[in-house]
């Protein structure tokens, strides 16, 4: 058979833009993952957030897709941050509350995380912001998984000083005997943060520091860690935004987070990189609330951070994932900090452990697939290893437990308000479609709703156990790591 000279070059042409087709959609993508401190629900434009604008971040969510019942893995900085690295329950993996300077505990190196997976398949790794998995060496982010890291071992709160004035605290009333609150690099501690102006920099730093890092590794794949500092009290902006919002410092807070969010994806495209890059943006657990103008907004959610209502979990989500994300699509579906490392491996072919985690694989949903299901239920672990509620489907079941309630006069310019004990003394039903915010104990209309509940209830105490009640940890929970 012979073909034209003509045919011959549009073979050849179709058979070059297939080669090259192929290998850009087997090309591995990029992942940035910037990770808000104490934002809650309600503290992004495109999440109804007032007195301030955030129009990088809606940006992504107009060229991505939003999330809307997306939640932490626990409503507190250290083990919100233990879950999304590791893919587990916090408690399967023995990480409850959040560390101190005091503890000689951390992420035990028996655990595989987001970064080491990338690393194994030759990804550069980076982290630049807040760690608190742990402030001792064996356990800061370069002996799990990342190339480089600059910031703090834990929370800038933190510190030898008054988180309002920035006033030194006499050894009297350095109570928590806080040491200076060190700034890291690598291993190696390089510098202080001694005042609030010290705090002021702190979001430009890791900003100028994840620019260059994608400058760079632009050539390369890469994953770039950015949990802020920012905005957990004491609040601190640079000049650059003090005093541009409307609701003051908090707002002004926010607006540089967004600036930073900005300034990344601008890096990404100056080098050309934006489209094979996934872009995501959320936050570690809900608003600290009893600091009252310095605290961020559930949204309407009931309580927030420390608690286990929604304002205290269900917090913000947004992925771009050019070419793969609908445009400006909104799911409504459940999903969890946990679900982030599996999701990578699967979409980068990554390996996972041996180890029993606890996260799914939702990239259906970050495609637009939005008919599909991959989690069904959500754990509302706190504490110990307190389960505190179970939601499946639009029903959550929450059990009785004891938490201090933000139900009271909140504080004011950093100084925090005094909470309530609060008591849930029988479980309480609620229809999360109907009533997010928790307002409407349906519980006596619902009963077959109960028992489907807490079929889900037992499950978890067999499998993670429940100190509530007297239940000790499952067989196949692990150990935290100790010095």
């Amino acid at each position: 058979m012979k073909f034209s000279p003509f045919a011959l070059v549009l073979v050849t042409l179709l058979s070059f833009n297939f080669s090259i087709a192929q290998n850009q959609d087997s090309k591995r993508p990029n992942v940035v993952l910037v990770f808000i401190d104490d934002e809650g629900y309600g503290d992004v434009g495109v999440y109804g957030a007032t007195g301030f604008e955030t129009p990088h971040i809606d940006q992504l969510a107009a060229k991505g897709t939003r999330f809307t019942n997306y939640y932490s893995a626990q409503p507190v900085c250290s083990a919100s941050r233990a879950g999304l690295m590791t893919g587990c329950y916090p408690n399967r993996i023995g990480f409850s509350g959040a560390l101190f300077p005091r503890h000689e505990i951390g992420l035990n190196k028996d655990e595989l995380t987001m970064a080491e997976m990338f690393k194994e398949q030759d990804y550069k790794t980076a982290c630049f912001g807040k760690w608190h998995m742990g402030w001792q060496k064996e356990f800061l982010p370069l002996q799990h998984g990342f190339d480089e890291f600059v910031g703090l071992p834990y929370s800038n709160d933190m510190w030898p000083h008054d988180s309002a004035t920035g006033e030194h605290l006499s050894a009297e009333k350095n109570r928590a005997k806080f040491p200076d609150l060190p700034i890291i690099e690598g291993n190696k501690t390089i510098a202080y943060v001694k005042s609030l102006k010290d705090q002021d920099k702190l979001t430009t730093l890791y900003t100028e520091k994840a620019v260059d890092f994608i400058n760079r590794n632009a050539n390369e794949p890469f994953f770039l860690y950015v949990p802020h500092t920012m905005g957990h009290i004491p609040l601190g902006v640079s000049d650059k935004f003090r005093g541009k919002s409307e609701q003051g410092l908090y707002g002004d807070v926010m607006m540089e987070i967004d600036w930073s969010v900005g300034e990344i994806d601008k890096a990404l495209k100056q080098n050309g990189i934006a489209d094979n890059t996934i872009f995501i943006f959320t936050t570690d657990n809900g608003p600290w609330l009893n600091f009252g103008n310095h605290a961020g907004s559930s949204g309407g959610l009931r309580e927030g951070k420390t608690t286990s209502w929604e304002g205290g979990q269900r917090v913000p989500f947004i992925i771009r994932w050019p070419g793969k994300t609908p445009e400006g699509t909104v799911s409504d579906k459940l999903a969890c900090a946990v679900d982030l490392l599996p999701t990578f491996a699967a979409i980068t072919n990554g390996k996972l452990s041996d180890n029993k985690i606890d996260g799914v694989d939702i990239s259906p949903l970050w495609k637009g697939q939005f008919s599909e299901t991959p989690r069904n239920t959500i754990l509302y672990y706190h504490g110990k290893n307190n389960l505190n509620g179970v939601r499946k489907g639009n029903w959550k079941l929450v059990l009785p437990h004891t938490y201090s309630s933000y139900n009271t006069e909140p504080g004011n310019d950093g100084k925090g308000g005094k909470r309530i004990k609060t008591v849930v003394e029988q479980p309480e039903l609620y229809n999360m479609m109907r009533d997010p915010g928790e307002r409407y104990n349906v519980i006596a209309y619902h009963p077959e709703k109960v028992k489907e509940l807490m079929l889900e209830v037992e499950k978890a105490r067999k499998a993670l156990g429940d100190l509530n009640v007297g239940i000790e940890r499952g067989t196949e929970n692990r150990e935290i790591g100790k010095l």
